[in-house]
């Protein structure tokens, strides 16, 4: 069944935000500009023809990108960067003392944090098709986005990492459908006017938000709630049909078997990272399935892509053609060259059951040994997940870590990479990524596989062991 959207559709959404302020605006200021969940607002409303301006604390290679597009970006935060603003932005992660918050805050202008700006940039569109989940987002929206362009639709993606066929994480198409990442970080998914909602699988995340399990199946219970058309689900995930369980809306199942809607049939290892599969819909078989990215979780990824193009009027055939196309999204297993034999990856996974995932991927493939080179990343994760980070960590042959990157937070858990290397024989860890590529390189044998894990910035260690330019390392 092909979702159309209908005329009413904002009044399933609580809003908080005037509709029209984006039409009242010419200057857009963002502070943080060099974030990853700006950058994409940013390459949209930068093309439809907005005045930004930016700033940011430094220098990385999204504000070099956006200071060619022409965007004046400033490094080094003050009250004098918002002059002339019609509207500022700011990231979750600029502090309530920054004085460049404060001053935007006194001065009368509308000031949102860049969820709500993402909310209203998405009631601007009538298919919004938003793709949720503990896990996979990244990849699932960014294939989607990708199909959806390539079978000729033109949509806008506002996607979580670089993806080669948008030119950047983020795209303004010319038809009225725009592809979300939509983030279950303190509810931001829940701004969004969602029309073709995803929900992938609902694990333990951001416990120090939601303190509980149940707590996240809620607020993914009111994410499919605020859905104005179908909600595709992980129908083989015990969470995800916990939260839609009775919901008043369609409900789209895919998953390992036909007891789900969409499924597939007769999976093959076709070599290397590819595999292949028949795309069922029940008992009707849809097309073949070449699928160019390692991973069992990817097949569930991609059938997630296929009901939310297919919904959204893409024939399956054309579907399935193009996600053959589908290369992964920057640091999603990402291959970055390779070292006297050595193959460099990076990759995103920060939680056990990604970077299990990925790990079980790699094994899986025709390489010699893996190694684990880990960025731990808050330190409420790591300490409520420790023995399942342990778990994780341990499927690689040989593991190299750093210390935790505490970001947003202070180490109210006494929280150290020692504990974890307690419990891993044979691990080590490092307090800069120069020693940690170092001692990997020095160890790695031709034919191994050394991945760098975590949604910091370890990928400036994967850059260091293949040469290339790695900024602030």
């Amino acid at each position: 069944m092909v979702f159309s959207a209908f005329s009413d559709r904002k009044q399933a959404i609580i809003l908080t935000i005037d509709e029209e302020l984006l039409k009242q605006c010419r200057h857009l200021h963002f502070i943080g500009i060099g974030g990853s969940g700006m950058f994409p607002m940013v390459q949209i409303l930068h093309k439809e023809g907005y005045y930004i301006t930016g700033s940011d604390n430094n220098e990385t290679e999204t504000t070099r990108v956006e200071r060619e597009m022409g965007i004046p970006v400033t490094f080094g935060q003050s009250a004098e960067n918002i002059a002339g603003a019609d509207l500022i932005v700011h990231t979750a992660a600029i502090m309530d003392d920054n004085p460049e918050l404060i001053a935007a805050r006194a001065s009368g202008v509308p000031c949102l944090e860049r969820s709500e700006m993402l909310g209203l940039l998405s009631r601007r569109y009538n298919r919004a098709v938003c793709v949720s989940g503990t896990h996979g987002k990244t990849t699932t929206s960014a294939m989607i986005a990708q199909v959806l362009l390539e079978a000729g639709f033109d949509p806008s993606a506002f996607i979580g990492g670089k993806v080669k066929a948008l030119g950047g994480s983020g795209r303004a198409g010319n038809s009225d459908i725009i592809v979300i990442e939509a983030c279950e970080f303190r509810d931001t998914f829940l701004h969004l006017a969602n029309d073709i909602s995803v929900i992938l699988n609902i694990d333990n995340d951001h416990l120090d938000y939601f303190g509980t399990i149940e707590n996240s199946i809620r607020s993914f219970r009111t994410f499919a709630e605020h859905s104005t058309g179908p909600v595709i689900v992980n129908g083989c995930d015990t969470n995800t049909m916990k939260a839609v369980e009775g919901l008043d809306k369609e409900t789209i199942t895919f998953g390992w078997d036909s007891s789900c809607r969409y499924w597939p049939k007769d999976i093959r290892p076709l070599g290397g990272a590819k595999s292949g599969y028949t795309l069922m819909r029940g008992d009707e078989a849809l097309a073949e399935v070449t699928l160019s990215i390692p991973g069992k979780h990817n097949i569930l990824n991609s059938l997630a892509c296929a009901a939310a193009c297919i919904c959204v009027g893409a024939d399956p055939k054309v579907v399935a053609e193009k996600i053959a196309h589908f290369p992964g999204a920057g640091r999603r297993f990402e291959i970055l060259g390779e070292v006297g034999g050595v193959t460099i990856a990076d990759d995103y996974a920060h939680h056990p059951a990604e970077v299990k995932a990925t790990l079980k991927a790699a094994k899986e493939m025709d390489f010699h040994e893996v190694w684990a080179v880990f960025q731990p990343f808050t330190y409420s994760r790591t300490a409520m997940l420790l023995d399942d980070f342990v778990d994780a960590l341990s499927v690689a042959d040989h593991v190299v870590m750093s210390e935790i990157m505490g970001s947003r937070e202070k180490n109210t858990y006494n929280i150290y990479t020692k504990d974890l290397a307690t419990k891993i024989p044979g691990s080590v860890w490092f307090n800069t990524f120069r020693e940690m590529a170092d001692y990997t390189l020095a160890h790695a044998k031709p034919g191994d596989l050394v991945i760098t894990l975590g949604c910091g910035d370890v990928y400036k260690c994967a850059y260091i062991m293949v040469g290339r330019p790695a900024n602030g390392v």
